[in-house]
């Protein structure tokens, strides 16, 4: 099942409003919900503290029939990591997260690092940020995109090992990035689609520029 998360931080860019599947679970994290409106699209589980969320927005979710889980503002994690396991627990196995972005650093590098944490490795997660792209690969990934267009691979975390590509311009075979390595950054595609593995660790797959 695939499902959309929407984050509270900037809108998706327009690059990417005909490519949002228009099926499938859709959970709002707090103040997320005003993008899931903005698409058109109907929230299923609207999830968070609510402490930037527009009440007017709120009650149309609740009289929509949308399930409204309210949780305490002192608590342990963020809205975004509470709406990745809603989705998790409702059974999706791939995710669309968006509104990632804007706003305070510290909230979007945060966002991204929850993104890897490997309690999501069971979902197949890409995020929107801007006009990139940005696969989560615990595993194994296949991504399409025009020749010559940049791929840029970092590990997050901690090191990622057995990192073995196929279709990029500089091949990996079985290699290890530490989380400090540029050794991964703007590759490019030269067969499409090509794949990227990693045997231990996460990576951030990033596509710039909106080549999708």
């Amino acid at each position: 099942m695939h499902a959309i998360v929407a984050a509270g931080g900037d809108p998706p860019d327009e690059i990417w409003l005909d490519t949002l599947p228009r099926d499938g679970l859709v959970v709002a994290a707090d103040s997320g919900l005003a993008h899931v409106y903005a698409l058109g699209l109907a929230p299923d589980i609207v999830v968070g503290d609510f402490d930037s969320v527009d009440p007017a927005q709120l009650d149309r979710a609740t009289r929509d029939g949308a399930r409204i889980e309210r949780h305490p503002t002192d608590k342990q994690a963020t809205d975004l990591e509470l709406a990745l396991d809603v989705a998790l627990d409702a059974g999706a196995t791939e995710l669309t997260v968006i509104g990632l972005g804007g706003g305070r650093t510290d909230h979007h590098l945060a966002g991204l690092a929850a993104l890897a944490d490997p309690a999501w490795a069971p979902m197949r997660i890409i995020a929107l940020v801007g006009t990139d792209r940005i696969h989560v690969v615990h595993h194994d990934v296949t991504v399409t995109g025009r020749v010559a267009s940049i791929v840029t691979l970092l590990a997050v975390g901690g090191p990622a090992r057995g990192v073995t590509t196929t279709g990029l311009r500089w091949a990996l075979q079985d290699a290890e990035l530490s989380a400090t390595s540029t050794l991964g950054v703007s590759n490019e595609i030269v067969t499409s689609p090509a794949t990227v593995s990693v045997r231990g660790g996460t990576l951030f797959l990033i596509q710039p520029d909106g080549d999708h």
